[in-house]
């Protein structure tokens, strides 16, 4: 068998980048994800998707029908051994504004957590935390984070199985105090074709020392399933993302979501199951009454 040709990896590097681009800007359109003016900060955290995020973002950007900016921002959590000069080199490199936030959150996380249990919880508010500051204090506009399509699916069954509620990350969202709206322009994208382009971009990597060096994740087990559907039955996790935009609220069960007690009733105030029926008055009392005999059919 012949090896692939430059010619060859070229072509297939420029498709892959293409369906990337696509499936970025088929996001941002569906979801109103960015608007002229917009001040997007695109949170990098040194790993194969925030690269992507911001590679295709800045390619998009010159190419958009419409004008907004880009800020690159890295929060430096200070992890021992962090290399801290790779990400304002390559940002300065590329000539991307950035900010890089220094708050020492990894001693908060390992003082907090007992050894063995998961840390990503308590990191992620802590991190969210910084960045919305940041966000508030910079005229931000629009927050970019670097979640794409195989993470949605796995929030969606981490939240059914040990949550008990039918929860993922959404394309786009606004914060719970109204002030940030967070956006995932790789909603479309998958993990997979991101792990292919980032090596082909040869981005310089940053292994995340914290939560992603922990083992038994319950989201790595998640994704294991997912995969292991995937290679029994191609194409599951198309229907199963699909899914998640078909949404009919009727046939669930949410009765916060759908009327399901005005349905079909011919009552205007319904009857309410929780309240104690009234007691039935009690039966009156023969005195005179025969005993009960029971007989024994054995006896005859």
């Amino acid at each position: 068998m012949s090896a692939t040709s430059p010619l060859d990896v070229s072509n297939n590097f420029k498709r892959l980048q293409k369906r990337l681009r696509h499936q970025v800007g088929q996001a941002i359109q569906d979801y109103g994800m960015i608007e002229a003016g917009d001040r997007v900060m695109v949170c990098l955290s040194g790993g194969k998707d925030s690269y992507t995020l911001l590679d295709i973002l800045l390619g998009l950007q010159r190419s958009a029908p419409v004008d907004f900016e880009i800020l690159a921002v890295n929060l430096d959590q200070k992890q021992p051994g962090f290399p801290v000069e790779v990400l304002p080199n390559y940002l300065t490199a590329l000539g991307v504004p950035f900010h890089i936030i220094e708050q020492d959150t990894y001693s908060v996380v390992k003082s907090r957590v007992p050894a063995g249990k998961t840390t990503c919880g308590l990191c992620s508010r802590l991190r969210r935390g910084a960045l919305y500051h940041f966000a508030a204090e910079h005229g931000v506009t629009k927050i970019a984070l670097g979640h794409h399509r195989d993470d949605l699916m796995e929030t969606l069954f981490l939240n059914m199985f040990f949550g008990g509620k039918l929860h993922a990350m959404p394309p786009k969202l606004l914060s719970d105090d109204g002030r940030h709206v967070v956006i995932r322009p790789l909603a479309y994208c998958e993990e997979a074709e991101i792990a292919r382009y980032a090596r082909a971009r040869d981005f310089p990597i940053i292994p995340c020392n914290l939560c992603g060096a922990q083992e038994n994740l319950q989201r790595k087990a998640i994704k294991t399933m997912l995969q292991d559907w995937e290679r029994q039955y191609p194409g599951r996790l198309d229907s199963i993302f699909a899914a998640m935009r078909n949404v009919g609220p009727a046939h669930l069960a949410d009765p916060r979501l759908f009327d399901f007690a005005a349905l079909g009733a011919r009552q205007a105030t319904p009857v309410n199951w929780l309240a104690s029926a009234p007691e039935a008055a009690p039966a009156p009392v023969d005195d005179g009454a025969q005993p009960l005999v029971f007989f024994d059919r054995a006896a005859g």
